[in-house]
């Protein structure tokens, strides 16, 4: 931490605290509705004038958000954050995740650090970003199902476009400990169907193994995976410096005496900016065609299928592009590099918004059992949030 961040790490706010709290208790966990947190947030809005976009998912129960401080001026800052966590089936926590405990120190509460203290903080500093009079506006975009895919702020930037709503960039708030984040790997997830024929475990020659299918392709994927290690040119930034694959879910058979007929599983990529995703799927796809033809001969029904499940780019900015240096200057920090975790800023760039991530809690810290945020991470956070509130700085 430099000394000016140090100086300006005073305590959190009541009103910034408060926020966290009253975010922390909608239990916006992926699966289910995330409405109640944005409907809530766009009545505050509304209560301080300000009118939000809301783009719903099909089944009208998840929405994105979009507002804008400082209507009618042009440009401006996006501070995006996703509002669904991650489940607490199972995990172990010492207090309830959905009431914001503050103890030691922390903010205890599923979302704490992923990553609704970022988003609390620029809500609870709306009404300072609506007195920059002279300035730029501050645009606040809140997306539904980051966790699963990145779903939701695909639709939003997509109604940005259709609406003629430009940004000169865009700050992403995932936990860094506050420090500017200027690349990350691409995120490309598959789901693969193999289906066999069944038969009885002891005429094995009449049956067409899914799983041993399945397990022959994963083999496979475990190899390409190996050589791209081993052979592709590595990139320091990263703790991992390669692009990575592996299989994460297995499903297959009835009981051990039968032949299984059906085997699915997913696996995922995840690529250096610049490493194409399409190439590492063909590679993988050709030798499910062989596989598969191998099936049929067996068993004409049989084959493998693939379907993408999900696909976002990664990030890579420059350290000297206007919005890094702002981010830097806000924060007190020097750009530090990249993260091995995937966010929604590959896709704001991906969309011509220069993207930075940028946010309060370590990464380390979500998606376990008593995840939190520290208040010392709070108040840099409310620091940066206060500095960009007083900047005339337009990039």
């Amino acid at each position: 931490m430099t000394n000016q961040a140090s100086a300006t790490a005073a305590n959190a706010s009541p009103q910034v605290i408060g926020m966290i709290e009253r975010l922390i208790a909608f239990p916006t966990v992926s699966r289910d509705s995330n409405l109640g947190l944005i409907e809530w947030t766009r009545d505050y809005l509304r209560g301080l004038g300000v009118d939000s976009r809301l783009t719903y998912d099909s089944t009208g129960k998840k929405a994105n958000l979009f507002a804008t401080l400082g209507e009618g001026r042009s440009g401006g800052i996006i501070l995006s954050g996703h509002t669904d966590t991650v489940p607490v089936d199972g995990q172990a926590w010492s207090s309830d995740p959905f009431v914001a405990s503050v103890r030691d120190g922390r903010i205890y509460g599923r979302g704490s650090a992923d990553m609704k203290s970022y988003i609390a903080t620029a809500l609870a500093l709306a009404p300072e970003f609506l007195d920059r009079s002279d300035a730029a506006p501050v645009h606040i975009a809140l997306s539904y199902d980051e966790e699963v895919g990145c779903i939701g702020v695909r639709s939003l930037i997509a109604d940005l476009k259709d609406q003629g709503i430009e940004a000169r960039g865009c700050i992403v708030g995932e936990p860094t400990t506050m420090r500017p984040i200027v690349a990350h790997k691409g995120t490309h997830r598959f789901r693969c169907c193999v289906r066999g024929k069944e038969a009885h475990s002891s005429y094995t020659n009449q049956g067409v193994n899914a799983i041993e299918y399945a397990a022959r392709l994963i083999v496979r994927i475990r190899q390409i995976a190996d050589r791209m290690a081993s052979e592709e040119k590595k990139n320091h930034q990263f703790t991992v410096p390669h692009s990575t694959m592996q299989t994460g879910l297995v499903r297959g058979g009835i009981a051990a005496n039968v032949v299984p007929r059906d085997c699915e599983f997913m696996f995922e990529f995840r690529t250096l900016p610049g490493t194409d995703p399409s190439r590492i799927y063909r590679e993988v796809a050709s030798y499910a065609d062989l596989l598969g033809a191998a099936m049929r001969e067996e068993a004409p029904e049989a084959g493998i299928q693939f379907e993408q499940v999900s696909s976002s780019p990664g990030l890579l900015m420059q350290a000297d592009d206007p919005v890094v240096q702002l981010a830097s200057t806000l924060s007190g920090q020097m750009p530090d590099g990249a993260v091995s975790y995937g966010t929604e800023a590959g896709l704001f760039q991906h969309a011509g918004i220069p993207t930075v991530v940028c946010g309060p809690g370590n990464i380390e810290q979500a998606h376990r059992p008593d995840e939190y945020v520290s208040l010392e991470q709070v108040a840099l956070c409310e620091a940066f949030m206060r500095r960009l509130a007083r900047t005339t700085v337009s990039i």
